[in-house]
């Protein structure tokens, strides 16, 4: 075996432990904050790289949602002008890309020549992060001043965290998704329990009932899950302008008629 063995072995225990910590930040955060953090570690652990963004590919249209940098987001941009670069092709190609020297590549002429002249970006790495949710799909960009800046081993640490990011992300992104259903399954109980309140203490239909929450919650300027929990704690609406109150209330509790019967 080869004298350097040991240093490889090191280095990618390095690497296999710094992703492993990612993932434990990533476990507290929000799909936009796990994106940033991926692009920062782009930068941190892939030798070579001087900045790295994340572009989604949603509806149609791309977009950057991460970046470390605004030339990282300058260079994404020039990509999206042109509708051509890198980290498109490897978004919707589902492939690998990396320029050596992006002036001289044939596969994307007039995108090389801009990002080196404006920005001094020469070589790139860009991969499609192996998670789509929502017909969304992203990828990762990671640039570098210099020609040929990344080696094999840059690649294969590149392709590390472009797979680890995109199952920390999608995890995430699926942690936030069941939060919002529990939240809408707490508030769809709470409206529940106070329609069923006032359907049974003022005789009404489940529609009258959730029309007197719709109004007491525009009166109020209130959401329409505080008052229905208001009503649920107390049994009672909060007090509607009276301007409203024939509109909607049920017919016992509106005001008699004036050529009613004294």
């Amino acid at each position: 075996m080869g004298a350097d063995e040991p240093r490889v072995d090191d280095e990618l225990r390095e690497v296999a432990e710094s992703f492993s910590q990612l993932g434990v930040e990533l476990e507290s955060m929000g799909p936009a904050a796990a994106l940033d953090a991926v692009a920062r570690m782009a930068v941190e652990r892939v030798p070579g790289a001087t900045c790295a963004s994340i572009t989604t590919f949603s509806h149609g249209r791309f977009r950057t949602v991460a970046a470390t940098d605004d030339r990282a987001r300058r260079a994404d941009d020039i990509q999206y002008a042109l509708g051509s670069g890198p980290c498109l092709d490897a978004i919707v190609e589902d492939a690998l890309y990396r320029p050596r020297d992006l002036r001289h590549d044939s596969r994307w002429p007039e995108y090389g020549a801009k990002v080196s002249s404006e920005l001094g970006l020469l070589s790139m790495l860009s991969y499609r992060l192996g998670h789509e949710t929502d017909e969304t799909i992203d990828g990762l960009n990671i640039y570098a001043d210099e020609v040929a800046a990344f080696d094999e081993r840059a690649e294969l640490v590149g392709l590390m965290l472009a797979t680890h990011g995109a199952l920390a992300v999608a995890l995430a992104a699926n942690q936030q998704h069941v939060e919002n259903l529990q939240k809408a399954l707490v508030t769809n109980r709470e409206i529940g329990v106070a329609m069923g309140i006032l359907m049974a203490r003022h005789q009404v239909t489940r529609d009258q009932a959730f029309g007197l929450l719709r109004m007491a919650s525009q009166n109020a300027n209130r959401k329409l899950r505080e008052v229905a929990q208001q009503v649920a704690d107390t049994g009672a609406l909060p007090s509607i302008a009276r301007g409203h109150t024939s509109a909607t209330a049920p017919a016992h509790e509106q005001a008699p008629s004036r050529d009613a019967p004294g």
